[in-house]
């Protein structure tokens, strides 16, 4: 179980997906003692079921027979934050981009494994749990690091670190997605602007020098995950 989980609530996991071979795989290895699974097999009873029983996380297909799967993202990013986990064959990195700019939390390509498949599950869960309420503005401390938002200030191992404006905001934006992959184009859009949005030698220099900042050492804690020609993500 999550360490955070109140004991005994299990985290319901709705999955829309039209393969009934699917659901069934997905049932076998989710509802448990650990989660409880609801089912949808069209975008439209997907939606309706995620207005209607407020699950903790979705596992979504884009192949669905009545509308593709990231219209089903548009539309809830509308009115919820509930994570969102592509579950797709298709794997090009295009459609990964722009599932993940819609607002999906992370994209795992089928055929998948089940310990990675729950890995991404158990991450997107912490990531809301770890959620501070609307308005606030806390300290963020996660492994090593700890960021004061207020006073821009940054500690690793408990030592003030400096950083320049530029990994300041790096940082400032991946853990305001932290758990979430967040894409290239997004990263270059809120720290450089929309007309930087194809500069991506740009992140990978300033990424290198905020990932030697946060991870100073061999034993430190790998927080920034690259995922390929996709984004980077803070790990939580």
């Amino acid at each position: 179980m999550l360490e955070t989980e109140t004991p005994g609530l299990r985290p319901t996991i709705l999955v829309i997906d039209d393969e009934a071979a699917i659901r069934r795989l997905l049932k076998s290895c989710l509802d448990s003692d650990e989660f409880k699974l609801i089912e949808a097999s069209t975008a439209e009873e997907g939606i309706d079921q995620i207005a209607k029983r407020n699950p903790d996380l979705v596992l979504l297909d884009l192949g669905l027979p009545d509308e593709d799967g990231r219209q089903v993202i548009e539309t809830v990013r509308g009115w919820s934050q509930v994570p969102i986990i592509i579950l797709s064959g298709r794997g090009q990195e295009e459609i990964k981009v722009k599932c993940l700019e819609a607002g999906a939390d992370d994209y795992v390509t089928k055929p998948f494994g089940v310990a990675e498949l729950m890995a991404r599950i158990k991450v997107a869960l912490r990531r809301i749990l770890m959620a501070p309420p609307a308005g606030e503005d806390p300290i963020f401390h996660h492994g090593q690091i700890k960021l004061d938002r207020a006073n821009r200030k940054v500690w690793v191992h408990e030592e003030e670190t400096h950083l320049t404006p530029i990994e300041y905001k790096l940082l400032c934006v991946l853990v305001q997605y932290a758990g979430r992959v967040v894409t290239h184009r997004q990263l270059l859009t809120e720290v450089w602007g929309a007309e930087y949005t194809e500069d991506a030698q740009y992140l990978r220099v300033y990424m290198g020098y905020l990932r030697r900042k946060l991870e100073p050492n061999s034993d430190s804690q790998k927080l920034i995950v690259t995922e390929p020609r996709v984004g980077y993500r803070l790990a939580v």
